[in-house]
């Protein structure tokens, strides 16, 4: 351990300097210019989300990819798009806009909604593999970048562990609607009106104090592996956070990556149990079959778009710290001239979310789900002219100062049963609540 009273200031001082450094460049910048990029050559003694919750700027994004080798925070905006398409015009280089796609947009459930909400931040923090990089965006307007600069703040503080405690946790639907709804998609489905439909819950927990976002992300970043991990900040009030196992798309140039994440089973309460209930779920008809349906959806929807799409042949198991998943990965090749926008289209919301076929299920949801689902099933990312990456925003949740908003869905095919899939809920809403609470009081209220 370094015992060097000044070794923490020389590190902050380092990075003082790269800031000091890029201001400078900043105002030295010609018109052509869009984006500096400095090299940070010490890494900061400070974790990204610590950093990120002791900025004052809004709007705020925080994201590291599944596979760890990027985070990212995006700090304040130069731009904002509620629709992402017009994005593309404004773009150069190596810039991105961050933010996301909502599951059902602005409709009467849910007025408040936006259909979607990205920013070209005004400065980023990056890591990529052990690359470190602060990064401006300029518009014609330098000195706005420049205020968000002089406003970063230096003192940054080790965020504390999740300290608040459950008071009272409701559930919409309650369970005795759950059970109906649930029958009305068996019914709906034996009438060949859908094949399936993605039931959802979202769970209002009442917590003795305040929770800091950043600190429930903190958590749930630490605990929660082989997850993206993102929060959108609008303001200090409202922010979505989320630790998702599911990519809804990765695009590189020409090729696209996506999966089919779907069949689900929990985890053992040791290795051998673990065993068993994967072994069932990898020979389990009912999963197979939910995950061939969200297969075949998905190279529905990229044909028109590719000169050539392949999938996995057998599903995988995913393995998480509360659940157990089947996956199998597709891959395609784009035609020329695709883009990230029209790729969003095409796959969100998927069939692992919504059901089949996507609009008689989401007609279905929108008329009986007694809640709206805002950012909860839709994406969260960012475009730019070469690469686009979105996760599948489960595993989240909407945090508003002492409430927190928890939501997990559950796909109803031929053979679900209420009790069970109410108990899929139960385990796939533990991946966040289990931050707060162990012993969560989740089956008591309803």
């Amino acid at each position: 351990m370094n015992n060097n009273p000044h070794a923490y200031e020389a590190d902050l001082s380092y990075f003082h300097q790269a800031v000091t450094k890029l201001i400078e460049r900043v105002k030295n910048a010609g018109d052509g210019e869009h984006r500096l990029v400095q090299i940070l050559e010490e890494k900061p003694d400070f974790t990204f989300i610590d950093w990120l919750e002791s900025q004052p700027l809004f709007p705020k994004f925080y994201w590291q990819s599944r596979d760890t080798r990027e985070e990212v925070v995006a700090l304040g905006q130069l731009h904002t798009f509620v629709d992402p398409a017009p994005a593309y015009t404004i773009l150069s280089g190596e810039q991105r806009i961050w933010g996301g796609r909502s599951f059902d947009g602005h409709t009467d459930k849910n007025r408040r909604c936006m259909s979607s909400l990205f920013f070209l931040p005004q400065i980023e923090l990056i890591r990529f593999d052990d690359q470190l990089s602060l990064a401006v965006n300029l518009s014609a307007e330098k000195h706005r970048t420049l205020a968000a600069l002089y406003k970063l703040q230096f003192d940054v503080s080790t965020l504390s562990p999740v300290s608040a405690h459950v008071q009272h946790i409701e559930h919409t639907p309650c369970k005795q609607q759950w059970g109906e709804l649930v029958e009305k998609v068996l019914t709906g489905i034996e009438n060949d009106e859908f094949k399936k439909v993605v039931l959802a819950r979202k769970t209002s927990v009442i917590l003795d104090e305040s929770l800091c976002a950043s600190q429930f992300l903190k958590a749930s970043y630490l605990q929660n592996h082989h997850s993206f991990h993102f929060m959108l900040s609008l303001d200090k009030g409202h922010s979505f956070i989320g630790s998702t196992p599911e990519r809804l798309y990765a695009r590189q140039g020409q090729e696209l990556y996506t999966e089919a994440l779907a069949g689900t089973i929990g985890r053992g309460k040791n290795a051998s149990h673990d065993m068993e209930l994967a072994n069932w779920l990898a020979n389990d008809a009912k999963n197979l079959n939910e995950n061939q349906y969200v297969v075949d959806d998905i190279v529905e929807r990229l044909t028109p778009h590719s000169d050539d799409v392949c999938v996995e042949e057998e599903a995988r198991l995913v393995r998480l710290r509360k659940v157990q998943h089947l996956k199998r990965s597709i891959h395609a090749n784009l035609k020329q001239g695709v883009n990230g926008v029209q790729l969003l289209s095409a796959l969100q919301p998927t069939a692992a979310v919504a059901g089949l076929p996507r609009k008689e299920s989401m007609a279905f949801i929108q008329k009986h789900e007694p809640f709206a689902r805002g950012w909860y099933a839709g994406s969260m990312g960012f475009i730019s002219h070469q690469r686009a990456e979105f996760c599948v925003a489960i595993r989240s949740a909407l945090v508003l100062g002492d409430e927190v908003q928890l939501f997990a869905g559950a796909g109803i095919v031929p053979g679900s049963v209420a009790e069970h899939e109410w108990q899929e809920l139960d385990k796939k809403m533990s991946t966040l609540l289990s931050l707060i609470s162990d012993h969560a009081p989740l089956g008591v209220a309803s």
